[in-house]
């Protein structure tokens, strides 16, 4: 049994195998950047390593430097976590040969599974149905257009260096960007070109298998809730997959495992079209949502992974494995889902997560979420008896969560949870990206009448009848309060903002939800009223206002005079365009990265570049001029 485990991670799931790891009676270390230095898993640890600079390169993955800590603490085995290096094979031999237990399958393994085209061929060995290449649309193959195609980094998965193309005039470009983002995220831009499934469903397969043999699968989940490639919430069971498909997934998952001597925790991906399955990929890692098959299962994955790493059998067969009632993940991000899913940074002002639901997060108040790592935030999971309970109680758990100062999908994950087309099952892996607008937030009036009556009352802002802003006078009644939010003038009174007949109910304490009825409805929200804007969280969703008539605003405003300027923080990957070139609207005058996503900055008029200011390579802040273009005069060159 192993003794000393080192975490070679940060946030939720670096937490999460602190507590199993302590369940096992492990002594647990914990690793840092100086990002991280204040984090609640270097808390949560029973000691903690430095290992660099905020950079991930210089830090989280850096093989020497996490050896470094694992040999200064005395650790014997590594739990990678997943995403840095929990999939790479260079880290877990490195870890071995250091005479340290790899929590995870073999390097070899890893090696193999971990590129899509070798995995594809132990998937054909193992008899299991993979997806038909779309080699013909490659230049200079000589075969006719096939149909849509996947592109995609053979090397890694997560969405990065994945491309859909339907035309065959976009598959250059649409080439280079998938290599150019593969070779960043994998260090490998070797691409695999697939025929692309329309409408499928994206199941996965929970497996386990010991160093004595035993090879179990723990049923399915299905994850084709999905923007970008990228997981939004996932459940289990697959609510939409026939017997005779599960029996498909589930016997071709094991077979797989078998095939490639697979030990641990590991996923095998498939995409399901009405019967029809093929296989994707296999993770050679724990899963972000491994909670809902731990959820269905009452198994604790985490503690055996570190049995089965410790050489101990799993202790039970495949009929020993049920699968009661239904449960659902819903992953919080830093992004703004209504704004093109931008990754957001900033401070996290105000944290309430949800106690009527699991939830495995690293975010409290007070936390910087930068843009160095993956915006992931937390995870919300929940568990019912049936599917439409787990549904609801999902719903419920959104509602409770608040988090204020950096913008979050709480309230995209609200919409869409709550929605006809998530509850009737109607959603496949492309339906998000092909529904742009299909979940759109609420009306603001009820978060406005929040907002305007905190601002008008100083709710909570002093305890002395002085320090109210109600409006009360001594010789009659009282006068109503003006309040500007976001351009829109509110009229607040003792028994009212605007139209809408307001009544504060009992307040908790200082952190509780602020309780209003309003309209002869009782409503309760979490108010920030900053010298800048309020900040109201109802429902799940976050709603901001603008306050002109407080302080001067935070920043200056743009003017529209065609300079293109950077909607986050993070790095220039490309830059298209020099001054005097002729652009048109929409075309890409350079590229940008950050947490993991790639954004073109477009041209927003047609015209003629006279600026440019920034280049391949720069690290750019928020609002940061990237490129200015103005238009063409009527009828050419006025001096001409």
């Amino acid at each position: 049994m192993i003794s000393t485990l080192l975490i070679a991670n940060r946030g939720e799931i670096a937490r999460r195998v602190i507590r199993a790891g302590r369940a096992l009676g492990l002594r647990t270390v914990a690793v840092y950047s100086d990002a991280d230095r204040d984090a609640p898993h270097v808390r949560d640890a029973d000691t903690a390593v430095r290992l660099g600079p905020a950079p991930a390169g210089e830090s989280y993955l850096s093989i020497p430097a996490l050896l470094a800590a694992a040999e200064a603490t005395g650790a014997d085995a590594v739990h990678p976590g997943y995403g840095f290096l929990s999939e790479r094979a260079e880290f877990a031999r490195a870890v071995t040969d250091a005479g340290l237990v790899f929590v995870g399958p073999g390097a070899g393994v890893i090696e193999r599974m971990g590129r899509k085209d070798a995995a594809r061929e132990v998937a054909v060995a193992a008899g299991v149905p993979v997806v038909p290449r779309g080699d013909d649309a490659l230049p200079g193959a000589g075969g006719a257009w096939p149909g849509p195609v996947l592109v995609k980094a053979a090397a890694g998965g997560g969405g990065k260096g994945m491309r859909i193309v339907r035309a065959p005039a976009e598959l250059p470009a649409a080439m280079e960007a998938a290599r150019r983002e593969a070779a960043a995220a994998f260090g490998d831009d070797t691409l695999l070109v697939e025929r692309y499934i329309e409408h499928g469903r994206h199941v996965e397969v929970q497996v386990l298998a010991d160093h004595h043999g035993a090879v179990v699968h723990l049923f399915e989940r299905d994850c084709s809730t999905q923007r970008r490639h990228q997981k939004v919430i996932e459940e289990a069971p697959a609510p939409t997959v026939s017997e005779a498909a599960r029996k498909v997934l589930l016997e071709s998952a094991v077979a797989l495992a078998r095939e490639v001597g697979y030990t641990n925790a590991g996923t095998v991906e498939f995409l399901v079209a009405a019967d029809d399955v093929f296989f994707l990929e296999m993770n050679t890692r724990l899963q972000v949502e491994h909670p809902v098959t731990e959820a269905v299962t009452g198994l604790d994955l985490v503690q055996l992974q570190l049995l089965i790493a410790s050489g101990e059998p799993l202790g039970f067969t495949q009929e020993d494995v049920g699968c009661a009632g239904h449960a659902m993940e819903a992953r919080v991000y830093a992004e703004d889902a209504f704004a093109g899913f931008l990754p957001q940074a900033g401070v996290a002002t105000h944290v309430r997560w949800t106690p009527r639901a699991r939830v495995d997060a690293a975010l409290e108040s007070g936390s910087v979420v930068g843009t160095s790592y993956d915006p992931m935030l937390g995870k919300i999971i929940v568990h019912g008896r049936t599917r439409e309970a787990a549904r609801r109680a999902l719903v419920a758990a959104l509602d409770d969560t608040a988090i204020l100062g950096v913008r979050t999908n709480l309230g995209f994950l609200r919409s869409l949870a709550a929605s006809d087309t998530f509850r009737d099952d109607l959603l496949d892996t492309a339906w998000l990206d092909d529904h742009p607008g299909a979940i759109t937030p609420p009306p603001p009036e009820i978060a406005e009448c929040f907002a305007a009556w905190v601002v008008a009352t100083g709710a909570r802002a002093d305890d002395s009848p002085f320090g109210a802003g109600d409006g009360w006078r001594l010789g009659g009644p009282g006068a109503p309060v003006i309040v500007e939010l976001a351009g829109q003038v509110h009229r607040v009174t003792a028994g009212g903002v605007d139209e809408h007949a307001v009544r504060p109910l009992a307040a908790g304490d200082h952190d509780d939800p602020i309780r209003l009825e309003i309209d002869g409805v009782a409503h309760e929200a979490v108010v920030h009223a900053g010298p800048h804007a309020v900040e109201v969280a109802h429902l799940g969703h976050t709603f901001v206002f603008d306050r002109p008539d407080a302080f001067a605003p935070a920043e200056a405003a743009q003017d529209g005079d065609g300079t293109v300027t950077a909607p986050m923080p993070g790095t220039v990957v490309a830059v298209n365009v020099a001054p005097g070139d002729s652009v048109a609207t929409g075309d890409v005058l350079a590229v940008m990265e950050a947490m993991k996503m790639e954004l073109p900055l477009r041209a927003p008029l047609t015209g003629v570049v006279t600026a440019v200011g920034v280049a391949a390579g720069d690290q750019v802040p928020l609002r940061h001029p990237v490129a200015t273009v103005s238009a063409e005069p009527e009828g050419g060159d006025a001096d001409a």
